[in-house]
């Protein structure tokens, strides 16, 4: 029996969440969360996050998977101001903004907030080396 070798590793990651409007979704990430547009393949919209990650946003009816009501995923961006970003997101109404807390256990500072179908949001700032 003979092994085969692992094969490289993949070019990029792509978390996909499913909405039943899509367009809405897309203008809260282009222009709430201002992430580039990477691949726009029509019913679906590929959102760069960072180096070879990505979120993909896809219309309900075209996709492998429905909207549902339950969203048991937490989209969480890391970024070097929590508190600018924080700011920004209560100047733009985004639903479900907590406060901005600190986890001396984690390292960070962090808040949740809303995209517009219910998928919550963590943006973090690390506050020790390697948190």
């Amino acid at each position: 029996m003979s092994q085969a070798e692992r094969p490289a590793p993949p070019l990029l990651g792509i978390t996909f969440l499913y909405y039943r409007d899509l367009a809405a979704a897309a203008r809260f990430y282009e222009d709430v969360v201002g992430l580039p547009l990477a691949i726009d393949q029509g019913w679906s919209r590929i959102y760069r996050i960072a180096d070879g990650a990505h979120v993909g946003l896809v219309d309900e009816a075209r996709g492998m998977h429905r909207a549902a009501d339950v969203k048991p995923v937490q989209l969480c961006l890391r970024v070097p101001d929590v508190d600018a970003w924080h700011a920004w997101a209560d100047a733009h109404h985004v639903p479900g903004l907590s406060p901005v807390s600190q986890s001396e256990a984690l390292g960070i500072r962090a808040f949740v907030m809303n995209d517009p179908e219910g998928y919550q949001i963590e943006v973090q700032t690390a506050t020790r080396p390697g948190a």
